[in-house]
C-alpha cells in the first residue's frame, strides 16, 4: 500500500489548461487552498502529464469542482492523456471571466488562477496559484455554504468514488 492513500478519501478536481485547440482537462485530488488573503490554491502535477506542459507555458489554470453527474468525464479526464480526450468526454469548455483558460459550464465551480510560484518535490511539480477570478452554481452553494443535495464528489480509491453524506454535524 502507498503511504500517501492513507490520506484519502480527497476531493477530486477537473485542472483546465491550456488555450484554444490546446485546452486540455485533467482530475486532480491534490488540490488545497494556501491562502486566503490573497485567495491562492495549490495543485500538484507531474511532469510527465500535458498539462504540466501547458501550465507551464501558460502560467494559468482552472479548477473545477465536479459533481456525482461528471463521474464519467473525472474518469476520462483521469486515464486518458492529451485534449483529443475532449471528444470522449461530455464537458462544455466556455470563456472564463479573468484568464485565457477555459472553465467547464458543467461543473459547480470554476476557480481561476494565474501562476504565482512552481517548484518541484519528488516526482510532482506544486503549481501555486493566485485566484484572479470565479463562477459558481448558486444553487450549489447557497448562502455561502455548499449543499450537498449536488453530490460533490471525492475520490477514495483507484476506481472508486464517494459523495458526502446530506447531513451536517455541529459542534456546540
Amino acid at each position: 500500500m502507498n503511504a500517501y492513500r492513507l490520506l484519502y478519501p480527497m476531493r477530486t478536481y477537473l485542472v483546465v489548461s491550456g488555450h484554444g485547440e490546446e485546452a486540455n482537462v485533467m482530475a486532480a485530488d491534490w488540490v488545497t487552498i494556501l491562502s486566503h488573503e490573497p485567495f491562492m490554491v495549490g495543485v500538484a502535477v507531474s511532469p510527465r502529464r500535458y498539462t504540466h506542459r501547458l501550465i507551464s507555458k501558460y502560467k494559468e489554470f482552472v479548477i473545477s469542482v465536479p459533481s456525482l453527474d461528471m463521474l464519467r468525464d473525472v474518469w476520462i479526464a483521469g486515464t486518458k492523456s492529451g485534449p483529443s480526450k475532449l471528444k470522449d468526454m461530455n464537458i462544455t469548455l466556455v470563456p472564463s471571466m479573468k484568464t485565457e483558460t477555459p472553465s467547464i459550464r458543467e461543473a459547480l465551480a470554476n476557480i481561476e488562477c494565474r501562476v504565482v510560484d512552481a517548484r518541484d518535490y519528488g516526482d510532482h511539480t506544486w503549481f501555486v496559484g493566485e485566484v484572479v477570478g470565479w463562477s459558481y452554481n448558486g444553487e450549489a452553494f447557497k448562502n455561502g455554504k455548499p449543499n450537498l443535495k449536488f453530490k460533490f464528489l471525492a475520490h477514495a480509491a483507484w476506481t472508486d468514488f464517494v459523495t458526502f453524506e446530506d447531513k451536517i454535524y455541529k459542534t456546540e
